[in-house]
């Protein structure tokens, strides 16, 4: 199992996880085209056999409620761009702190870990409150859950953290707490592969 490769330090699937998670990923590449028009599903299937690390990142994010997908594609670095695109913040990854800080910082009902622990240990980067505004022009996301994004770090050093949510057909970014944390509030990763 994967979760076991984590606890091992081993960062790769089996041959049949792995075949499973492309045949996931092909099947919502073609059913959500308008997220990647021009992009051929064999040349990011080429790329992530290639990069059996961040085909493990993907699989975290799939297996914690990501249902991530292929967004962009960066040119000068060649790489394709991955965001998770469920409906609602992943509910994996959701009543967690901003950070190991925060976490650490937190005296009573301490959440089981941090957005930013999980993301570091899934291999992949919390969306920026811009990368949030790009995901949401793709569809409609987080119409009833919330999601920190990264926070800059004056706000931070202040003892704050922002996320986001999409209500009333906009974006809002809030701030709360860093060592806050809700039932309802997650965070979106994102994986250049």
């Amino acid at each position: 199992m994967a979760e076991e490769n984590v606890a091992s330090g081993k960062r790769e699937l089996t041959p049949e996880q792995q075949e499973g998670l492309l045949r996931i990923l092909e099947g919502r590449f073609i059913k959500y085209m308008n997220r990647h028009e021009g992009m051929e599903w064999a040349e990011i299937r080429e790329k992530l056999e290639a990069n059996p690390e961040k085909l493990w990142s993907l699989h975290e994010m799939e297996r914690t409620g990501g249902e991530p997908d292929v967004v962009g594609y960066d040119v000068k670095k060649d790489e394709y761009i991955f965001y998770d695109c469920s409906a609602e913040s992943p509910k994996g990854r959701r009543s967690l702190c901003y950070d190991r800080e925060a976490l650490e910082a937190r005296k009573k009902h301490k959440p089981e870990n941090s957005a930013v622990d999980v993301a570091t240990a899934m291999g992949i980067e919390i969306l920026t409150e811009d990368q949030y505004r790009e995901l949401q022009k793709l569809d409609r996301f987080d119409q009833k859950t919330s999601s920190w994004v990264q926070t800059p770090a004056d706000i931070r050093k202040l003892g704050g953290a922002l996320f986001c949510d999409f209500r009333f057909g906009h974006v809002f970014v809030y701030h709360n707490g860093a060592d806050s944390y809700y039932g309802s509030r997650g965070f979106w990763g994102s994986l250049r592969v």
